[in-house]
Parts: C-alpha cells; structure tokens; sequence
C-alpha cells in the first residue's frame, strides 16, 4: 500500500502561519518563477558564448567543459543540504541569502581575467544557484494545496523548459549587440540588475518558513559524505581527452560512498536526530522513478545546447545568434507542453511522462541524424526544426508532470528537502549529459580530423541515449502494485491542511 504523507516523516511541526491567498500568492508565484528562470538560465545561456570565450580566455577543450557542466555540479551539491537548511531555518531567509550570493557570483563571472578564475567563479555561482532552487520547489508545494500545485508546478516547468531552451537565443542577442571580443561578460553582467529588482519583492512577498518545533543539527557528515561522492561519480565525465584514457575508479569510489552514505543516514534517523534526506522518501515508488527519469531526461536535452552551438560557430560559421536561433522551436514547443502537461496531468497520470519521453528521444535521434548528413552549404535552420520541435514538446510534457507526480505524497514540511533531492537527479544528470556530449563532440572532432558534422551527430546521439533511459526508466512506472497509475488518485493522496 502507498504511504501516506504522515509516514514519511515523524518530525513534530509548528501550526504555520496563513499562508498567502489571491492575488498576493499570484505575486508570490511569480517571484519564485523570476528566480527559478535566473538561476536555470545561467545553466544554458553561456553555451552560445563559448566560442568567444575560448578565444579571448584561451579556454581549454576541459574549461569549456567544467563552465558548464562545473556550476551544474556544484549546482546539485548544494540542493539537499540546502533543502534541509530551508526545512529547517526557513525557506524564505535561505532564498534570500541565496539570491544575494548569486548578485555577487555575477560580477565575480563578469569580470574574470583569465580561464581559471571562472571556471572558479561559475562552481561558486553553482553553490549560490543551489541555495535557491530548492526553496522555489519547497515555496510552491508549501503555498499551493495538493489539487492545485498541478497548474503551479506545470507554469514551473514551462519555466524550466523556457530558461534551458531560450539561454542560447538570448546569449546570441546579447553577443550580436555587444560584440564577440567582450560581449560574453554582458551575459553575466545583465543578471545583476534583475537579481537586484528581485530581492526586495522577495522580502514583501514570500511568506515565512514553517519550522520544527525541536529544531535539529544540520547533518554535517551526511552533506560530506554525499558531496563526495557525487563529485567522485563525475570527476571521470569531465575529463578531456578519449575515454579509452580516461581514470574510472572514481566511479566506483563515488558509489561505494554513496552506500556509506545511505547506511549513514539510516543510523542518525534511528538515533533521533534529523537526517540529511529522510531515506523513508524513497520507499515511495512514484518518488524515486520520477527521480531517475528527470536525471535522465535532463542529461539529454540539455546536452544538445554546447554541441549545437559549437558546430553551427565553428563548422558552419554561423553567427552566435543565428546559431541560436536553430534552437528556438525547441524553446517553443517545450514551453507551450510545460504549461499544458500542468493542467492536465492529474487526469492523464504517468502516461504523460511516458509520451514525453519517447518523443524527447525520437526528436533528438532525429536531429542527430539530420546534422550528421549535412553539407557546408545546407540551410540548417530549415533541416533542425521539425525534430527539435518534437523534442522540445517531449521535454515539456515531462518537465512539469514528471515532477508533480513524483512529489504529489511528500507532506509539504519535507516540500525543500524533496524537491533537493529531485534537483539534484536533475543536476547530476545535466552534468552526465554535458559531460557526455561534449566529450564525444570533441573526441570525434580529434579522431575525424575536424569533420564537424560527424562530432556533432556523435553528441546528439550521445544525449538522445539518455533521453532512452528516461524512458525505460519510466515504462515500468505505468503499473503500481499490479494496478494501473495512469490517473493518480488525487483524494486519496491529499495531505492534510496545515493548522491554521
């Protein structure tokens, strides 16, 4: 039988204060949706802008790499410490001191003189992003009653859908009007007065942090453990060079961890104490398969963005924003699906999830085979768009669903900590599928002598392979128990109303 949100977790809670209604949570809503796209944009919005920086900074193949792939690390690393700082500090302080670190981690970005400095700079705006993200997730199952965080969570994945997709369109204007030599700092710099503007209607608008009543140590050996072990587990993907050459044991080092990590937090929980992740979350199947499909279907779709943008700059000499603008059915089609799949979820269920998938893996097989069989004079803007458009409307089906379903038991005092450990399924994914691409881009542009329509179509496979995970992973989830989940039983899995 499914749990239900009361045995999940046992930490005795405050009666919480009102909770924003009308109009005022509409404003609060939209706050949360202002930081989740800052925060998830600066994942894609640089890819656009690496050819320049290679160039000015005299990047490496391996600093291009951990530019990206690097802050989404450091990104997950920070989620489920900083979930449970939420839970139990109060999501609002976190998410300011959040915001604050991500102003300042802009500038630092901005203005680095050389390579090394930020790659440093974007793993320290990584951390500062971490510190946000979880809060939104926590904000919205915390402001929303459980019948109506579908629609709130489906204008969150359109969001999401919308910052990674539209991140190269709007790295490209922003390199077409500033220039190539020193535009790139402009992507960073134009964060900060949005940043600034958001900080105050933050102070009005959100509501405070419901607390424990015993109010626990933060589980400090938990926290590094994890980080260990995560960063083990990717260390190997951010290498450079050929695969063949790469140092595996840290792979499993990193799961071996991970095992200690689990045993660990199963014996503080028994001492009484609050543990880093209540590990009870995962005895809920809806949690932990929505947990893997997301870190899967992330690793993906967000991988195709540094590979696309490399091959159109450097091998079809498009300009950043015309190379851009090869993505934007992407941006539209997963936009539109994100707040769509919302609406309806609760009516369709995981079949949803499913669909979105199987059409995410199609689109980007389909993308990679159109790229690879390419001339120097195609027009490729006309031969990407139809499969990018069913990519981008898989991934927006799933984004909002994938996460409503896989969340829909967690009682909404666990709501930051929850939601942490789903976004950093999420993280380390678009790090694997960063990772992933990119290396075998620049592999095959090695091996195949810069035949650059052969890199790419090797990085496009590469992502719609995990996109095919996220779908296998998700096919067995269309039964429960010898019953079909296609409509989940939302009376049913209603937590109870806070005291008022």
């Amino acid at each position: 039988m499914a749990k239900t949100p009361e045995d999940l977790s046992t930490t005795p809670v405050t009666p919480a204060p009102a909770e924003p209604t009308g109009g005022r949570r509409t404003r609060a809503l939209a706050v949360c949706i202002a930081a989740a796209f800052l925060t998830l944009l600066d994942v894609s919005i640089v890819t656009v802008a690496l050819p320049s920086m290679e160039r000015h900074l005299d990047m490496s193949s391996a600093q291009q790499t951990w530019s990206i792939a690097g802050y989404t690390l450091t990104f997950g690393l920070a989620l489920i410490p900083s979930g449970r700082l939420g839970d139990e500090f109060g999501r609002k302080k976190v998410f300011l001191v959040g915001m604050v670190l991500f102003t300042v981690t802009g500038v630092l970005c901005g203005i680095a003189p050389d390579a090394g400095f930020l790659v440093a700079s974007r793993l320290a705006r990584g951390v500062a992003a971490g510190l946000v993200a979880p809060q939104v997730v926590g904000l919205l199952h915390q402001m929303y009653p459980p019948r109506e965080r579908g629609r709130a969570f489906g204008y969150y994945g359109a969001t999401v859908s919308l910052s990674t997709a539209v991140g190269p369109l709007l790295g490209g204007a922003i390199l077409q009007g500033f220039g190539t030599a020193d535009g790139w700092r402009w992507i960073f710099y134009l964060f900060i007065p949005f940043d600034l503007a958001l900080l105050p209607l933050a102070v009005r608008l959100l509501p405070g942090g419901r607390r424990a009543e015993r109010r626990g140590s933060l589980d400090l050996v938990g926290a590094l453990v994890l980080g260990l072990a995560v960063t083990a587990v990717m260390l190997p993907l951010l290498q450079s060079g050929p695969w063949a050459d790469r140092r595996w044991w840290p792979v499993w080092t990193g799961l071996a961890l991970l095992e200690v990590f689990v045993l660990w937090e199963t014996v503080v929980a028994r001492r009484g104490r609050q543990p880093l992740v209540d590990i009870n979350l995962f005895r809920e199947r809806a949690y932990w398969v929505g947990t893997l499909v997301a870190a899967a279907l992330y690793g993906g779709f967000t991988g195709i963005f540094i590979v696309v943008a490399q091959f159109l700059q450097q091998g079809m000499h498009y300009s950043p924003f015309k190379a851009s603008l090869c993505t934007v059915l992407f941006t539209v089609g997963s936009a539109v699906c994100g707040v769509i799949s919302g609406r309806v979820v609760h009516r369709v269920g995981r079949p949803l999830v499913i669909a979105g998938t199987a059409l995410t893996a199609l689109g980007l097989a389909a993308t990679a085979l159109v790229v690879g069989a390419s001339g120097p004079g195609d027009n490729m803007f006309l031969l990407m768009a139809l499969p990018l458009l069913v990519a981008g409307c898989g991934a927006g089906c799933v984004i909002a669903s994938n996460q409503t379903l896989a969340l829909q038991l967690v009682p909404r005092r666990e709501g930051s900590t929850a939601a942490g450990v789903y976004q950093t399924g999420m993280k380390i994914g678009t790090s694997l599928g960063t990772a992933l691409a990119s290396s075998l881009y620049f592999s095959r542009l090695l091996v195949g002598h810069h035949d650059f329509p052969a890199a790419a179509r090797a990085g496009l496979l590469g992502a719609a392979a995990l996109a095919a995970v996220a779908f296998l992973v998700a096919l067995p989830g269309l039964t429960v128990g010898g019953r079909r989940a296609a409509t989940p039983a939302v009376g049913v899995l209603e937590e109870p109303e806070p005291a008022r």
